[in-house]
């Protein structure tokens, strides 16, 4: 839906994704009952009227492609409310397993690729053994509490390509940060697969020089290095960042 409404050439200013696990996240950590299904949040822009015609536009989109339910807030306060959720949506996860860390993913892929690298993702994500067990209240006459299974979970700016998944673990479990390292590296090799990148927003720090050789090439990495040399010939400007070491002029 995301990608035809973009294709269609209707301007939105913000197409996110929440996926069932992240909503189910919200749900927990504020207290909602949001439908827990992978959800799109359009914010339309132009005139009142425009963008009621615009919004009328993407709920046929949806439904072409079976959308299951299309919802539009007109108040400004119900608008805002929703868009604190998004915004929030990272909280959530950490309100829930305060004391789990997050492996937090930010590959990026041309807008024709989103779709199966959310799928694939999606398949290895739930396939993984690191779930958080959740204590959540329970909908019911009695006010009971259960356990409840999170998976890892996934927030796609949908518009840009660009998808992070939050992936709980136990960071006093070293197998756990092995398998939240061997999924983000899963995902990494996938975009790049695609003709996408290691990050689409957070930059490469430390963490993703590892596969800059394999998304740029050695030449690539040689010529920014003799451009980085040429500035900094003492190497003192952020040292051992961003160009692997092995990487010659």
């Amino acid at each position: 839906v995301a990608i035809a409404t973009m294709m269609s050439g209707i301007q939105v200013s913000r197409v996110e994704l929440l996926d069932e696990v992240q909503v189910k996240a919200i749900n927990i950590a504020n207290g909602k009952n949001l439908p827990e299904i992978p959800t799109l949040m359009f914010e339309f822009i132009g005139t009142e009227a425009y963008a009621r015609e615009q919004t009328q536009i993407v709920q046929k989109i949806a439904a072409e492609h079976n959308g299951s339910d299309f919802v539009f807030a007109e108040d400004p306060e119900a608008k805002k409310e929703l868009w604190k959720l998004r915004k929030e949506a990272l909280w959530a996860c950490f309100a829930m397993a305060p004391n789990f860390e997050a492996m937090i993913s930010d590959v990026c892929v041309p807008l024709s690729h989103l779709a199966e690298l959310i799928s694939r993702s999606k398949q290895e994500l739930d396939a993984s053994p690191l779930v958080c067990n959740v204590v959540s209240q329970m909908t019911d006459a009695h006010n009971t509490y259960a356990s409840v299974p999170i998976n890892s979970m996934v927030v796609a700016h949908a518009g840009d390509g660009n998808f992070h998944t939050v992936v709980m673990f136990d960071p006093n479990i070293e197998e756990h940060r092995w398998e939240a390292e061997r999924l983000n590296k899963f995902m990494v090799l996938t975009a790049l697969s695609m003709e996408g990148t290691c990050t689409g927003e957070h930059g490469v720090g430390t963490g993703k020089v590892k596969y800059l050789e394999k998304e740029l090439g050695v030449e690539a990495l040689g010529t920014m290095k003799r451009i980085k040399a040429a500035l900094d010939p003492n190497s003192i400007m952020n040292p051992g960042k961003l160009i692997p070491p092995h990487i010659c002029f």
